[in-house]
C-alpha cells in the first residue's frame, strides 16, 4: 500500500469522526503490508484501536464529572492498615452492591481512611463502567437549596440520579442544617431500590438524629439502611499516626 491510499484511508477515517482509527491507521496499516495481514485481520486491529480508544476516553470523561475530592485509588490503598476486615474489603471491591442497587455506610472516627475507601470504590465503579456523583454533605445541601430559590430543585435532584453511585462524604462532623437535611433526604429517597448511596459518617446513621431533626432523620435512616452494607472502621487516626511518625511530608533538603 502506498503512501496516497494511506493518505486516504486517514482523510476518510477523519471525515467519519474515527480519530482513534485515524491515530493508529498509518503505522497499522504499513505493519499489515510489511507483514502481509489478511485485510479482515487489518480492519480488527483498526476497529479494536477505536474501540480502546472510545472506552479510555469514556473513563476520563466519568472520571471528571464524578468530582472525586483527591483522585485516590486502590493503587494507594494499604488494606493492612485499615481496620475494616479483609474479607470485607474484597466483597466490596468487586462491586456487587452496586448492580442490585444496594448502599454502603462507612462509618468510625476521623482519620479511619472512609474516604479514602470509598473514593477508591468510586474510581473502580468508574473503571468498570459505572457513573458516579461525589457530594460533600455541605455541597449537596448547598445545591438543592440554590435550585430551591427557582422551583428546580426536583429538576437538580434528577440530575444526580443520572448516577449510579452517589458518594456523600463528611456526615457527623457538624450539625446539620434543616435545609442540608432535607437535602440528604431527598437524595436517598430518591435512590431507594435504584441507585446505590455509599456514605461516610463519623456517626452511626442511628444517630443522626442527634445531628438534623428527628423527623428527617428517621426517614433518611430508614431508606437509608434498608438494603445498606454496614462498615465500621475503628483505632487511632492514620493521619495523625503518619504525622507523628514523621511520614505526613517529604523531608526537607539542605
Amino acid at each position: 500500500m502506498n503512501p496516497a491510499p494511506i493518505d486516504e484511508v486517514v482523510d476518510l477515517l477523519r471525515t467519519l469522526r474515527l480519530p482513534h482509527m485515524r491515530a493508529a491507521a498509518p503505522e497499522l496499516l504499513a505493519t499489515a503490508k510489511a507483514q502481509r495481514w489478511e485485510p479482515a485481520e487489518a480492519m480488527r486491529a483498526l476497529l479494536t484501536e477505536e474501540l480502546a480508544g472510545r472506552q479510555a476516553s469514556s473513563i476520563r470523561a466519568r472520571r471528571k464529572a464524578a468530582g472525586f475530592p483527591t483522585g485516590k485509588t486502590f493503587d494507594a490503598w494499604d488494606g493492612t492498615v485499615s481496620s475494616i476486615p479483609a474479607p470485607t474489603q474484597r466483597a466490596l471491591r468487586t462491586l456487587e452492591w452496586i448492580h442490585r442497587h444496594e448502599n454502603l455506610v462507612a462509618c468510625g472516627p476521623s482519620g479511619t481512611a472512609k474516604t479514602h475507601f470509598l473514593e477508591a470504590l468510586g474510581q473502580a465503579a468508574v473503571d468498570a463502567g459505572h457513573k458516579v456523583s461525589w457530594f460533600s454533605l455541605e455541597h449537596l445541601g448547598a445545591l438543592v437549596r440554590r435550585h430551591s430559590a427557582d422551583d428546580t430543585a426536583a429538576k437538580a435532584i434528577r440530575r444526580i440520579m443520572r448516577a449510579d453511585v452517589i458518594v456523600i462524604d463528611d456526615i457527623g462532623l457538624l450539625p446539620v442544617a434543616t435545609e442540608t437535611a432535607e437535602a440528604l433526604y431527598r437524595v436517598v429517597d430518591a435512590a431507594y431500590e435504584k441507585h446505590s448511596i455509599a456514605l461516610s459518617s463519623n456517626l452511626h446513621p442511628a444517630g443522626f438524629d442527634e445531628l438534623m431533626p428527628k423527623t428527617i432523620a428517621n426517614a433518611t435512616v430508614d431508606r437509608l439502611l434498608h438494603h445498606a452494607h454496614i462498615v465500621m472502621t475503628a483505632g487511632d487516626s492514620i493521619r495523625l499516626t503518619q504525622a507523628t511518625a514523621g511520614k505526613g511530608v517529604t523531608p526537607l533538603t539542605n
